[in-house]
């Protein structure tokens, strides 16, 4: 795609990579074909396409519009679209730049503006617990569309006390251990039983996704470095051997650190280093089945239906390995059989702003996995989780859940 960039943008950073990556697209549109928004609205500037062409149009110095902030408002960011294009066009960068030039020239309403807000300082916040304490104490009272968002108060179980040879560092996350603390202490459990024992850095945050992807992108890259500040001391000196992420969504982000601070003389190598030591929990399986199988206390029983989330399956580009190492320890685990592809409609923060979408795309989803007949839904994001379970009486958990309840029967 030819471009000719405004003067503004010629001598900046994010001008010169938007243009790089512009350069790529070939206007096939096979990414209409895997975009969630395009498959609901049918608008071409609901697809990443159109998107790219609005975005080409600001860079070429055509002032934006609203019209042009919501379509860029109502991508999900997915990625799936990555994963389908022939030409290797980086779209969540491109949509990232894009957001925040528009953003720099369009104003928001002021309700927006505070809800944005609210989400981006409300949630990484040590506040947020409190707080989803108090609305599940009155949750019932609660409009069905708030009282979505709220989950059942859950149980964390015991965190173990052993210590092993082999260690790693894991992120407690910012909304994790208030909407479902079991899924750090299970991680801890299982990892425990195959020898391994899980460390954290308190003085670690949130990953940064919740901001840079408000728009607070300099909010988020201070998040980024505050948490490569805090994890140095174990990854340089390799006291452990990799920062395992049990919310995909998170690794996603981390994986990203070395591009997103590319430029930052002071960060640049060490969050190169953070990001290649990064790991998905699954991506430990391989290495857990031989030692876990031999601990397993019941057999795994019924479907399990798993939901791969967009950043695991298109954001790390990891496809098939919790279905094929459950399976090896005897979990019979499925994939929707239609549209496993497609985003479940939470996508962070997502499903506050654009309630209407992302509804549709999880009953959608929901609807498929239901038709597997499955005892337990499973997917490998805090976000995915609690937006499913707001849609199904089918229990939703992390797999690393169900896996630990099978080696603690």
């Amino acid at each position: 795609m030819q471009t000719h960039l405004a003067p503004q943008y010629q001598d900046s950073a994010a001008g010169r990579e938007a243009e790089a990556i512009l350069r790529k697209c070939v206007h096939c549109g096979f990414c209409t074909a895997t975009c969630p928004t395009y498959q609901l609205l049918g608008d071409e500037l609901d697809g990443p396409r159109g998107r790219i062409y609005l975005i080409k149009q600001v860079l070429e110095g055509e002032a934006p519009t609203r019209k042009t902030q919501m379509h860029l408002d109502r991508c999900l960011t997915c990625r799936n679209c990555e994963s389908t294009c022939p030409s290797g066009v980086q779209y969540g960068h491109l949509v990232d730049i894009g957001r925040q030039i528009v953003d720099e020239q369009v104003p928001r309403p002021a309700s927006e503006k505070a809800v944005r807000w609210l989400l981006k300082e409300g949630l990484p916040s040590p506040l947020f617990a409190p707080a989803l304490k108090l609305g599940q104490m009155v949750r019932g009272a609660l409009p069905p569309t708030l009282r979505a968002k709220v989950p059942l108060p859950q149980s964390a179980g015991r965190w173990p006390s052993a210590s092993h040879a082999r260690k790693v560092l894991t992120l407690a996350g910012c909304v994790q251990p208030a909407l479902s603390p079991n899924i750090n202490s299970a991680t801890a459990r299982v990892l425990d039983a195959a020898g391994i024992e899980c460390v954290t850095a308190p003085q670690a945050g949130c990953c940064g996704a919740v901001k840079f992807h408000l728009n607070d992108q300099s909010g988020g890259l201070g998040q980024m470095r505050a948490n490569i500040d805090a994890w140095w001391p174990l990854l340089s000196s390799d006291q452990v051997e990799a920062l395992v992420i049990n919310a995909s969504g998170c690794g996603a982000t981390i994986k990203d650190y070395g591009h997103l601070l590319r430029d930052d003389p002071a960060y640049a190598e060490k969050a190169a280093l953070v990001s290649a030591k990064t790991r998905d929990l699954s991506e430990l399986l391989p290495d857990l089945v031989p030692l876990l199988k031999p601990r397993l206390k019941s057999a795994p029983q019924g479907v399990v239906a798993f939901h791969p989330p967009c950043t695991l399956q298109h954001g790390q580009k990891l496809r098939g390995g919790v279905e094929t190492h459950l399976g090896e320890l005897g979990f019979t685990v499925q994939v929707a059989r239609n549209e496993a592809h497609l985003c479940c409609g939470s996508a962070g923060t997502y499903s506050v702003l654009n309630p209407d979408i992302a509804y549709e795309l999880r009953d959608r989803k929901v609807g498929h996995l239901e038709a597997l007949q499955p005892e337990v839904i499973v997917s490998a994001n805090i976000g995915c989780i609690t937006h499913l379970q707001s849609g199904t009486a089918t229990p939703v958990k992390h797999w690393v859940e169900v896996l630990d309840e099978a080696l603690q029967a």
